[in-house]
């Protein structure tokens, strides 16, 4: 798993980060994960998948009872 270093944190910004940390019962570095997952992965955004249904949707919907072709097909030739 990566892992990054920051440096030169200000002792107020430090001490800042334990007292939040000892609030939620976590360590000092699990809470700057779940700080970087909050901000980075907001719970509110969009994922694509949705997106993309809801494309779909305003696009009059998608039919998947199309009946598929299950014949076999020919290799691709790269010749």
């Amino acid at each position: 798993m990566p892992s990054i270093t920051v440096r030169n944190i200000p002792e107020e910004t430090h001490r800042a980060l334990r007292v939040r940390a000892a609030m939620a019962g976590r360590s000092t570095e699990a809470e700057v994960r779940a700080i970087l997952e909050s901000i980075t992965r907001p719970e509110g955004r969009i994922k694509l998948g949705s997106l993309l249904a809801e494309i779909g949707q305003q696009a009059g919907g998608v039919d998947l009872e199309i009946e598929r072709d299950k014949s076999p097909s020919e290799p691709m030739s790269f010749e």
